[in-house]
């Protein structure tokens, strides 16, 4: 993709280092209490009750007296030692820039789609963070991938993940990269268009089986979306030889039949909630395809 050079998105929220990935969890807001209640009014029991929370607590490395007595949500908090220098974040990176470069590539895409709709397309956040974070729609580690969260607009992305993209999914290429971003910004579409929020309540009153199939319906229009998006930069005359094979890579070695087979060396379909390897890819060739946000309507 040739991506240097081009605008860098300001919409961009730098928020690694905050945490300690090797610091215990501890708690937020308070249940205070609780532990002043079963110290004062419980007697030998409640004295009897706090051992077994003390012990407990610390064994998966909670902090007891913070749980029973002090400040509720639980997060991985790093205070560093006072006096202590934080060692500065490269934000001018080849890494860094590449993220803001997609970043501007899907404003201008999905600023351009939304006017030809008469509509006005509000960019999203993309917030960098390494570990785990917290955000409105609850805690998320590394682990769990970028996502999307609808309750503030904004992208949560792990630096690592792109390290672990190439080596631990055999999905390499900056393009790979920029397909994840861009399926990002696709469940920020839906958000925008009410989709989300339709399909999100569906979810909520369907059993299992049926949320899971609502799920994927949700993913694949967002890896739809992502196609899109591809079709717009290659249209800009950004695109090179081999990009989109690297976006088909990553969407096949993501699929959910790949992951579980590898995983557990089986699949269950009602499980799925991405879709298999073949959906993901048919989805984005869609939208590169045929490049009209219309043409995802059918996910």
């Amino acid at each position: 993709m040739r991506w240097e050079g081009g605008r860098q998105s300001d919409n961009i929220e730098d928020r690694r280092g905050e945490e300690n990935n090797g610091a215990s969890p501890v708690f937020r807001t308070g249940l205070s209490g609780v532990g002043f209640a079963l110290l004062s009014r419980g007697g030998f029991t409640g004295i009897l009750i706090l051992v077994v929370i003390f012990l407990g607590l610390s064994f998966f490395g909670y902090s007891p007296t913070r749980f029973l007595f002090g400040d509720g949500a639980l997060v991985n908090e790093h205070r560093a030692p006072f006096g202590a220098a934080k060692a500065p974040l490269q934000t001018n990176d080849r890494r860094s820039l590449f993220i803001a470069t997609v970043l501007a590539e899907t404003e201008d895409t999905w600023g351009e789609i939304f006017f030809h709709h008469n509509a006005k397309y509000k960019p999203p956040i993309l917030v960098r963070f390494t570990g785990a974070i917290d955000s409105p729609c609850g805690l998320a580690t590394a682990a769990a991938g970028p996502f999307y969260c609808p309750a503030d607009q904004k992208l949560y992305l792990d630096d690592e993940f792109f390290d672990k993209l190439a080596t631990h999914f055999k999905a390499p290429g900056e393009f790979a990269q920029a397909y994840v971003i861009a399926h990002e910004v696709g469940h920020h579409v839906q958000n925008l268009t009410g989709v989300l929020d339709r399909m999100n309540k569906r979810r909520a009153s369907a059993d299992t089986s049926t949320a899971n199939a609502l799920s994927v319906k949700i993913e694949l229009q967002a890896d739809c979306y992502a196609g899109v998006w591809a079709h717009s930069t290659e249209d800009d005359g950004l695109l090179e030889e081999g990009d989109i094979g690297y976006a088909l890579n990553a969407a096949a070695k993501i699929g959910d039949d790949t992951l579980q087979k590898r995983t557990h060396g089986y699949v269950v379909p009602d499980s799925f909630t991405h879709g298999t390897s073949a959906q993901r890819v048919n989805a984005f060739k869609t939208g590169y395809q045929l490049g009209k946000m219309e043409s995802c309507d059918g996910f």
